[in-house]
């Protein structure tokens, strides 16, 4: 079976797209590209916030999912399969906003899955994260379903790391006796991405550039790690909603002396860095960190979590056969096929709902197939 796997994630940067052939226990990555958002889209994405008009989410829903069906096209053109060859795309869409605390959990996702479906003549799988809210789960993250499915079963306990806009850890027991579990740890490259566009219109420090010529404030990372969500029991999962300008500013204030913008790029990867090395560190047996995610990328935040984690083997799922870039892109195939095939896409050990649940709401193309 053939699907293709949709998202864009925290950093609202661009589309993932994954060709991946499965095959009863085992996957295949056949393609990936990552599609670029038009610069005014991505702004406006980033620009959503509490008080934004209704008018302009849905228009956003209209032009996101537009851009995400020219992604799938683009992918399977690149590799000369034709579109009646993909039994499913399973798209997560784009988060605006996720609230899974409170008395009406929620989370929205934009990216209209009929605009996907109907473009692309592909059945089309969306909304994979409110059928777990509805039994009680955080909706997020989903990704340990897929890791525990594609890294799992070597017998030894191993964590799988992705370092998105928010970082999640998958922690997998080295027996089936034992559950998956993961969360959220906290801020993976928003808060770096953030700072650097503030202080240079850039959209990522690339290759820790700016933050590996300045020092960590120690005062400043104290107050950091001082905030609440690091400390929190899990489940639980974040996002921008929470980690943000204002929340850098906010911290900011609660120093006696500002750092310097550079030195509060450093200490931002440090908090990064830190707030996920406790997060593995809280568990013990872990012999093996695979990390994937734009941070992957970051060298200094690659030797930070190597120097922290003495002990344990820190590298990139690429040597586990893996592209670190498309594992997320690779979850919602996944998912995508799950949904086919009648099976729970989500872990209660991870989410916290009542039950393990089927993910996705089918969107069929417009003309029925002959």
């Amino acid at each position: 079976m053939l699907c293709v796997g949709l998202i864009s994630g925290t950093s609202m940067d661009a589309v993932d797209a994954a060709l991946v052939r499965f095959d009863g226990a085992n996957c295949e990555l056949l393609a990936f590209r990552q599609g670029e958002y038009e610069p005014s889209l991505a702004q406006r994405l980033r620009s959503v916030g509490p008080g934004t008009p209704l008018t302009e989410i849905v228009e956003l829903d209209a032009q996101v999912g537009e851009a995400f069906a020219c992604c799938a096209l683009e992918l399977l053109a690149s590799t000369g399969i034709a579109t009646t060859a993909i039994a499913a795309i399973g798209s997560h869409g784009q988060t605006l906003h996720h609230a899974p605390d409170g008395g009406a959990p929620n989370s929205l996702q934009v990216g209209d899955p009929n605009r996907i479906a109907f473009r692309t003549g592909i059945r089309t799988i969306a909304d994979f994260r409110r059928m777990d809210m509805a039994a009680g789960g955080q909706g997020a993250p989903l990704a340990p379903a897929f890791h525990a499915w594609r890294f799992g079963g070597s017998k030894l306990r191993k964590a799988v790391l992705n370092v998105g806009g928010i970082a999640n850890l998958t922690i997998l027991p080295e027996s089936a006796a034992h559950p998956v579990t993961g969360f959220d740890t906290g801020p993976g490259n928003v808060l770096l991405d953030c700072w650097i566009g503030r202080h240079s219109g850039q959209a990522m420090d690339r290759d820790a550039r700016w933050a590996s010529t300045h020092r960590v404030d120690e005062n400043f990372l104290q107050v950091l790690l001082a905030d609440p969500y690091l400390s929190r029991t899990p489940p639980k999962s974040t996002g921008r909603e929470y980690f943000n300008l204002a929340w850098i500013d906010a911290k900011l204030d609660g120093v006696p002396r500002r750092p310097a913008p550079g030195d509060v790029q450093r200490t931002l990867l440090e908090m990064t860095a830190v707030s996920i090395v406790r997060a593995v560190a809280a568990v013990s047996g872990i012999t093996e960190l695979l990390v994937c995610g734009g941070g992957v990328h970051n060298p200094l935040l690659m030797q930070r979590l190597v120097s922290l984690l003495p002990g344990i083997r820190v590298e990139s799922t690429s040597r586990h056969g893996v592209d670190p870039d498309a594992v997320e892109a690779m979850l919602f195939a996944w998912l995508a096929n799950r949904r086919l095939e009648l099976a729970a896409g989500s872990l209660p050990s991870v989410t916290g709902a009542a039950r393990a649940a089927i993910l996705g709401a089918i969107y069929e193309p417009a003309t029925p197939p002959a």
